[in-house]
């Protein structure tokens, strides 16, 4: 979520007199009613598919982020797994879980506003360390590393922002930041393509002097080599097979609408774009699946659309791959996946961003499949295999 409107939200939060701000959620285990998926049936290129983990944000401020995890074989999804099994652990995850990634045996969550990433057994739970980088955002991986996104500086609209944002480099082995490459201000996704690790510059706290680049990073040298001219308000990437990175840009909210770019990583020009309004987004083979809950303050509403991008082709081939009105059912998109074996399409609905969300499965043809209670703002998925 963009930060000028996630402190309006939180704002919202703290007066609203309904919320009990001492409610714990207790882990739990539900079976959702479906047939579970053969162990022997999820096997991709030497690995097999077992389960996903669901990082839930929480409110900013609250220190309710939460971890559930759902297993594909036996059909069990279980909701506040880390608090389960790291009882002791202080404020449990921390304040605003942003982002997650499983890389070797370990499990990293970036938890943005408690400037921390935690780091856990990928198959456990168990907690292993925490790393410490300010205002983190986004989290890669490539050859025994983590690269991740930092607004370095703190939490704060100010068109005035002085303080500019970077890429930490952190030794997987050791748990340890070991360099730092500055880019643009409060920089969000990054996305490593071809040794080089480009990075979308959002200015989101500056507006309305927004960034409008993205940068790119030698490994090599862990150098900024260059700046990409897209537009304003950068947030998502994803590279596709063919040399293609795409761009989401969250506009100004006003005149600026949200829409998606292209990036030809070959040569690192500009390649083109969509009018298509971009939240979230995620690759399927060749099918990108995005939403939008694109905010208005003219309108002052919010404007939902669903869509699928054929990356080959460059184009919009359909506006909602939801069947039956159920995109209806869906207060408020908030997290995308797409099973690559089954092709079930994994949404996440944060509600009204006060009270607990819902993980809701679709099949691949759009029909829902089944729904559960998840965290408070439930939105980032990490696929388990072994």
């Amino acid at each position: 979520m963009n930060k000028l409107l996630y402190l309006g939200f939180a704002l919202a939060i703290l007066f609203n007199a309904c919320r009990d701000e001492t409610e714990i959620y207790t882990p739990e285990v539900v079976v959702v009613p479906t047939d579970t998926i053969p162990s022997d049936s999820i096997i991709v290129p030497g690995k097999t598919l077992i389960g996903f983990y669901l990082l839930n944000e929480g409110n900013m401020g609250s220190n309710k982020s939460t971890l559930d995890y759902f297993d594909f074989v036996t059909g069990e999804y279980h909701r506040n797994i880390y608090a389960d099994v790291n009882p002791t652990v202080p404020k449990e995850l921390g304040d605003v879980g942003n982002d997650i990634g499983i890389y070797g045996s370990k499990l990293y969550a970036v938890i943005n506003c408690s400037n921390k990433i935690e780091v856990m057994s990928k198959f456990t739970v168990k907690r292993l360390g925490q790393i410490d980088i300010p205002n983190c955002r986004y989290i890669k991986f490539h050859e025994g590393y983590a690269y991740v996104t930092s607004y370095a500086g703190p939490v704060e609209i100010n068109p005035d922002y002085e303080q500019t944002g970077y890429v930490a480099k952190v030794d997987t082995a050791t748990l340890q930041v070991v360099s730092t490459c500055l880019v643009g201000f409060q920089p969000d996704e990054l996305e490593i393509v071809d040794n080089k690790i480009y990075v979308a510059n959002s200015g989101g706290y500056m507006v309305p002097n927004y960034e409008s680049t993205v940068s790119v990073i030698d490994i090599a040298s862990f150098t900024e080599t260059k700046r990409i001219e897209v537009a304003i308000n950068l947030h998502r990437l994803k590279a596709d097979r063919y040399g293609n990175l795409w761009v989401s840009s969250r506009g100004d909210y006003y005149d600026v609408p949200s829409k998606l770019f292209w990036i030809d990583t070959k040569t690192d020009t500009y390649g083109g774009s969509l009018d298509v309004a971009v939240s979230e987004m995620t690759l399927n083979g060749d099918s990108l699946y995005l939403y939008s809950t694109e905010w208005s303050y003219s309108s002052m509403d919010y404007a939902i659309t669903f869509g699928i991008v054929d990356v080959t082709k460059k184009e919009l081939v359909t506006r909602n791959f939801l069947a039956d009105g159920a995109e209806k059912e869906i207060t408020m998109p908030y997290g995308i996946m797409v099973n690559p074996v089954n092709n079930d399409i994994y949404l996440t609905d944060a509600a009204n961003f006060v009270y607990p969300g819902a993980l809701i499965c679709f099949d691949r043809y759009g029909k829902k499949k089944w729904q559960v209670r998840a965290g408070d703002i439930p939105g980032h998925f990490a696929l388990l295999y072994k």
